[in-house]
């Protein structure tokens, strides 16, 4: 059952990779050279099964999956290393569109921004940094510091504990099944951001779904 939405939004949170910049062809990359380099062929289906989830999740998916005698703790590290390589060496790595604006717009009105990604927190950092997104942000977290990875609420549960606002007064935006369905079992209305680039999601049980950002401003 879709959720009413908010009739006050006071905390929007932000899910990161392919909501505030698109680097999910980066991630998509960096995994499939992991991949390659300990041999397993991973088909698109498995590979959508990952989006949203930590990259810990990922890989102890991945080593069950295969049965591998691997740490995915190792692999963890390879797969970030690749991921650096792309993100300091891709010029053309870039914002979604439209969503600077919506920041900055919702900053304006005095809205709580809380950034909650499943992105370790130093690419938390590299992002923001490099596109100067701290100042608009009361909070970032990350999954991979957390005991449970989306589809788990716990992520957004913190996220409206460190926005210092009730549920009802909140919303997520994600682009997502997983982190579509943490939302839903967080109890907060949650937004599908439908970015071409984040392939095999469905978004199906978002509230509501956008494919551009003005839409949104006119929500907020």
């Amino acid at each position: 059952m879709k959720k009413q939405i908010p009739k006050e939004i006071k905390c929007v949170i932000f899910d990161m990779d392919g909501v505030i910049i698109d680097s999910e062809e980066i991630h998509k990359k960096a995994y499939y050279e992991t991949f390659n380099s300990i041999g397993v062929t991973v088909s698109d289906e498995l590979y959508k099964t990952f989006t949203g989830s930590s990259t810990i999740n990922a890989f102890q998916k991945l080593v069950a999956h295969f049965k591998l005698n691997l740490k995915p703790e190792d692999l963890v590290l390879d797969k970030r290393k690749r991921y650096v390589n792309f993100f300091e060496n891709d010029p053309t790595l870039h914002l979604v569109k439209g969503v600077e604006d919506l920041i900055k717009y919702c900053h304006k009105k005095g809205v709580t921004l809380i950034l909650a990604s499943s992105s370790a927190m130093v690419n938390i950092d590299r992002v923001f940094n490099r596109f100067d997104l701290n100042p608009y942000f009361t909070a970032k977290i990350s999954g991979a510091d957390l005991k449970e990875s989306k589809p788990h609420p716990e992520i957004f549960e913190k996220a409206a504990l460190l926005g210092k606002t009730a549920k009802e007064h909140c919303i997520v935006i994600e682009d997502s099944d997983n982190g579509v369905k943490a939302a839903n079992d967080a109890g907060i209305f949650v937004i599908g951001f439908a970015n071409p680039l984040s392939e095999g999601q469905t978004l199906k049980s978002a509230d509501f779904i956008v494919n551009n950002f003005k839409r949104l401003m006119k929500m907020v």
